[in-house]
């Protein structure tokens, strides 16, 4: 029997998607719902296992933690990217890692809720709600504004499809900006400077890969924003500097920021973001859905049984 350890399922789901009983003669699975604190602690906490079940970039797969894993065979991580697992390292110590597919169009739905969350105040109009109050403040319309798209992916390009439905104006701009899928979707191609200087909304959609997007936006980049514009963040949080960011938003430099992902993740609770009204924070909610959480679950399990037949499925190298 293997012994599996699920990290991180914070929602306790795991348990609720696969029928654990039928699986009690292969695999011994431990379910871990809080976050491992640092590697000291998940050195101590996995060193038994054979397998992990991760969830990508919450719990980091170090060298050092990998080296302090004797027992460790296989990782099977959610989606076929995860830049916390040191691959170099699982290739040493000739340890199999496989992924999972992921539905990226959920993080794409998130970012329209973020951006129409700001622009009609919804965070401080149902505050007041409770509150017994009635209509205290404006909004603003989508219809003409200038969303600024920085990347052009797959998400971006889902972005890109919505706003045109709502018939705003849409740029982008990336390091490799695909010229002519800009021109299929109706975006117009800026610089990084004029994007941020015209857009009334900016949302970023780059892959942040070995520090090469890290610290994109930063007191520079907010300085050139409108005083009205709106930051979106679904992304990864170290694509935004978060000390600019919150200086930006207590001196109004912009007129808000919608974030679903941070640097440290939980957000811890005394966290200054965590404080400020123009600041709209999920808690990196983009990918978490039925659906996502179904099929990746679903298909770590299929994946482990893959390795055991010596089959490994949706490899990772």
């Amino acid at each position: 029997m293997l012994n599996v350890a699920v990290l991180d399922d914070y929602q306790n789901i795991f348990e609720k998607i696969i029928n654990v009983d039928s699986l009690s003669n292969k695999f011994k699975f431990t379910i871990f719902n809080h976050p491992i604190i640092n590697e000291s602690e998940a050195i101590v906490s996995l060193k038994d296992f054979e397998a992990l079940f991760i969830m990508r970039e919450r719990t980091p797969i170090t060298k050092t933690l990998i080296e302090n894993l004797p027992n460790l065979k296989y990782i099977i991580t959610s989606g076929m990217r995860n830049n916390a697992i040191d691959l170099v390292a699982t290739k040493q110590k000739k340890i199999i890692v496989c992924g999972t597919e992921i539905n990226s169009y959920p993080t794409a739905e998130l970012t329209w809720g973020l951006i129409i969350g700001l622009m009609r105040n919804m965070k401080h109009e149902i505050d007041s709600m409770f509150q017994g109050y009635w209509q205290t403040s404006l909004g603003f319309e989508l219809k003409g504004k200038r969303l600024g798209l920085i990347g052009l992916g797959k998400i971006g390009s889902q972005v890109a499809k919505v706003a045109k439905a709502f018939e705003m104006n849409v740029s982008a701009w990336s390091e490799n900006l695909n010229l002519t899928h800009a021109n299929d979707l109706g975006v117009l191609p800026m610089s990084k400077e004029d994007l941020l200087s015209t857009s009334d909304i900016v949302s970023i959609h780059v892959v942040l890969n070995n520090d090469n997007y890290k610290n994109l936006i930063t007191k520079k980049e907010f300085n050139l924003m409108k005083k009205s514009a709106f930051l979106i963040n679904t992304s990864r949080g170290p694509i935004v500097n978060e000390k600019d960011l919150i200086s930006a938003l207590e001196k109004e430099v912009i007129a808000g920021a919608g974030l679903d992902v941070f640097n440290v993740e939980p957000l811890p609770q005394d966290h200054k973001l965590r404080f400020l009204p123009n600041a709209l924070l999920m808690p990196h909610i983009g990918y978490v859905t039925v659906e996502n959480y179904t099929k990746f679950y679903n298909q770590m399990v299929e994946n482990l049984l893959s390795c055991l037949d010596n089959k490994p499925k949706r490899l990772i190298k």
